[in-house]
């Protein structure tokens, strides 16, 4: 049997039973196949994730059509395996969409795929696979698991950095690693769109999708005023003077520097970016961008891959989805990670999740709450 690293521990035959999540990409598909070759007994599952899904990718931008479902379907035929559809819509609603509108509200930043992974992909449905007599979920991320002599499973990095999902995997207990399975983690996109091709799957030159899945036109604006609705309020800056006014401080978001529809320049002419959003009073701050530099931050929520760390520790961070690692030294301290940057980070914002590294191996992640960043002044 050829098995890829990282595959959970396996009954005495060395066969797992597999519950493939496929959504209809290429990545998947692939993922699938390679634990049907590995061995194992697999069955596909789309998660159906829309109460009212668009038919068309050209409509509905995310991975959750009715063309992606479809797309799924053909590639469980190709590969051999039995295919299912799970209605989670109402999990997918209150546990992302409704958490997501929430957290907009409250003047946050959310990362909706995070919590995908968090409460659908590794909640919801291992759970459902696990009563269901399944040994492991096998999804396309690409992230590495690696088994340690003593027994100890770890989260790492893909070898793509450029595709690399720990980010959004740092979610993921030690239980939750236990049954899982990311075939992909060793590889590059261009390899896996290769052999896609070569085992006969037609999505094997289907674009990835980039959008939030559920926000059908990309407009993330109109969809959270669908939601909130227009709520008129001014625009200042550091000082508190009136600069302009704005329909929803939901809008924005911090480090954002077009669309602030501010008339009067700044003395020194230089571009004003989002410092603060309160909702308490529907107030936008601006100013320069020094005013985004975060020396430190406070996280709550932490998971862990693994062990909580204990005392202070040397690590690097990635503290939004598509941002560089940097050192940092944290501490957990009453249930909150506190952080410190050796380095100014620009564009952090409450809502984010900071990821701690140890080299390639995910420790843990928890939500931002709050950043200490320079004073600065109108």
């Amino acid at each position: 049997m050829t098995d890829f690293p990282g595959a959970p521990v396996s009954p005495g035959n060395g066969r797992l039973r597999v519950l493939a999540a496929m959504s209809g990409g290429v990545d998947s598909a692939v993922a699938a196949a390679r634990a049907v070759e590995a061995g194992h007994e697999v069955t596909g599952v789309h998660l159906a994730l829309s109460s009212n899904p668009q038919s068309f990718r050209t409509g509905a931008r995310g991975c959750c059509t009715i063309e992606d479902s479809r797309d799924a379907r053909r590639a469980a035929d190709v590969i051999g395996i039995p295919f299912y559809v799970w209605d989670l819509a109402e999990r997918f609603r209150e546990d992302v969409i409704d958490d997501f509108v929430a957290e907009y509200a409250a003047g946050r930043t959310p990362n909706p795929c995070l919590r995908c992974n968090e409460k659908i992909k590794f909640a919801a449905l291992l759970d459902k696979a696990i009563a269901l007599g399944f040994d492991a979920v096998c999804t396309g991320h690409y992230a590495r698991i690696v088994d340690l002599p003593s027994g100890e499973r770890q989260l790492h990095r893909a070898v793509d950095m450029a595709k690399d999902q720990s980010y959004v995997l740092g979610v993921l207990d030690a239980d939750q690693l236990a049954h899982s399975l990311f075939p992909l983690g060793d590889t590059t996109k261009d390899l896996i769109r290769a052999e896609a091709e070569q085992r006969g799957l037609a999505v094997a030159k289907k674009p990835d999708s980039h959008d939030i899945c559920f926000i059908a036109d990309g407009d993330t604006q109109g969809f959270l005023a669908k939601h909130l609705g227009t709520a008129t309020g001014d625009i200042v800056d550091a000082d508190g003077s009136k600069l302009g006014e704005h329909d929803g401080a939901y809008g924005f978001t911090i480090g954002q520097r077009k669309g602030l529809r501010i008339g009067t320049p700044a003395a020194d002419g230089k571009p004003r970016y989002v410092l603060d959003i309160s909702p308490v009073n529907n107030t936008v701050t601006v100013g320069p961008v020094e005013g985004l530099d975060v020396l430190g931050l406070t996280a709550i929520r932490p998971r862990w891959c693994g062990e909580a760390p204990a005392g202070q520790g040397s690590y690097t961070a990635q503290l939004r989805a598509h941002g560089d690692e940097v050192p940092v030294s944290a501490t957990l301290s009453d249930g909150e990670l506190h952080v410190r940057l050796a380095a100014p980070a620009r564009g952090i914002a409450p809502g984010q999740a900071v990821v701690l590294y140890d080299g390639t191996r995910v420790v843990g992640s928890a939500t931002i709450a709050s950043t200490e960043r320079r004073p600065v002044t109108a």
